[in-house]
């Protein structure tokens, strides 16, 4: 098959576009690297690909190969730019939509990015797809489920989002809205969609730039800097590997059942942030205090936070029986490595 990935150069999208290939499937992608890097996707451009004519390619000065067959194709260029997303849409068999405004502290410092890039973007992916019913797979959010306190999390239960006042639920109520549009368009119009609900996804090449914690912890604890847990530390999340949650989307694209479901992908395994933090510096042998800031210093005054954010996975575990495989010690020695390197 021919997989079209958009925010292809993005963390999630790299590792899925290194995992279709190794299966011997073709990969087209688009990315405007507003979050992602072309340096996530340089050893696949090396052993694979081509870099297809973009304007964005030559405003940003990137060296631009001319177009030809190859089993990778990437394309620097915005989700918005209709005309050519019909084009790559047509071409493929199946769109990964990932593209879409990621962290809290992009989340928080550009609203009205995040629910256009969000809301906006998948409109547009949706509308191309439909019109050659080109099945959809879009990634949503765990954040979805807001400040409901039923834990675990179940794809069925209510979502309970905060005021519209408070710009850190923007990407909570957007994502939600992709979610609603993508169940219409296959109820209503048979377009092929899936919808997965991420929980903290991590892993090697991941930035800390947008407020990611684990990559923060360690970059600081390899600094020798303060560890800096924002909060009291005592909010829970739970962190699934990138190449486990790579595994799920590719069973989920063989899986006939699971159009028009909703899926939650993740590791089933809280930890509190204060604990993470600690793991983090026992693991990577630092001598890093653990710093607590206060919401309000880093996100401004009356920043709510979800207190627990905790899967319930089995319903994809009915469906394609998938287990997550890397726990967490394993993830930070993972991340711990990549980082190493760098230093």
């Amino acid at each position: 098959m021919r997989s079209l990935i958009t925010g292809g150069a993005g963390f999630i999208g790299s590792y899925l576009a290194e995992e279709l290939l190794r299966q011997g499937h073709d990969v087209s992608m688009i990315d405007d690297l507003s979050t992602g890097s072309i340096e996530n996707i340089e050893h696949l451009k090396r052993q694979y690909g081509i870099l297809k004519d973009g304007v964005l390619a030559r405003q940003r000065g990137l060296s631009v190969v001319a177009s030809g067959n190859a089993r990778f194709q990437y394309t620097i260029d915005t989700v918005m730019n209709v005309p050519l997303l019909a084009e790559l849409v047509d071409q493929c068999d199946v769109v990964y939509h990932l593209a879409a405004a990621v962290g809290v502290k992009l989340i928080v410092e550009s609203p009205v990015r995040t629910i256009e890039t969000n809301v906006r973007g998948t409109e547009v992916v949706l509308e191309l797809a439909n019109k050659k019913k080109k099945k959809v797979f879009l990634a949503s959010t765990s954040e979805v489920y807001g400040k409901a306190s039923k834990i675990p999390f179940s794809e069925d239960d209510d979502l309970v989002i905060g005021p519209t006042v408070k710009g850190r639920w923007a990407y909570a109520c957007s994502k939600a809205l992709d979610e609603f549009l993508a169940i219409a368009y296959w109820k209503e119009k048979r377009l092929p969609v899936v919808v997965v609900r991420l929980f903290n996804t991590v892993g090697p090449r991941q930035t800390g730039q947008y407020g990611m914690v684990l990559p923060n912890f360690v970059r600081q604890a390899l600094a020798g800097e303060p560890i800096t847990v924002y909060g009291d530390g005592t909010q829970s999340r739970s962190f699934t590997y990138v190449e486990d949650v790579v595994d799920a989307l590719i069973k989920l694209a063989m899986c006939d059942r699971a159009v028009g479901q909703v899926f939650n992908v993740g590791n089933g395994t809280e930890v509190t942030i204060g604990d993470l933090a600690r793991k983090v510096k026992s693991i990577a042998k630092s001598n890093s205090e653990i710093q607590y800031v206060p919401y309000s210093q880093v996100y401004g005054a009356g920043f709510e936070d979800m207190p627990r954010r905790v899967p319930d996975i089995r319903k994809i575990r009915d469906y394609i029986e998938w287990e997550p495989q890397v726990q967490l010690e394993e993830i930070i020695r993972r991340v711990i490595h990549h980082y190493s390197d760098r230093v």
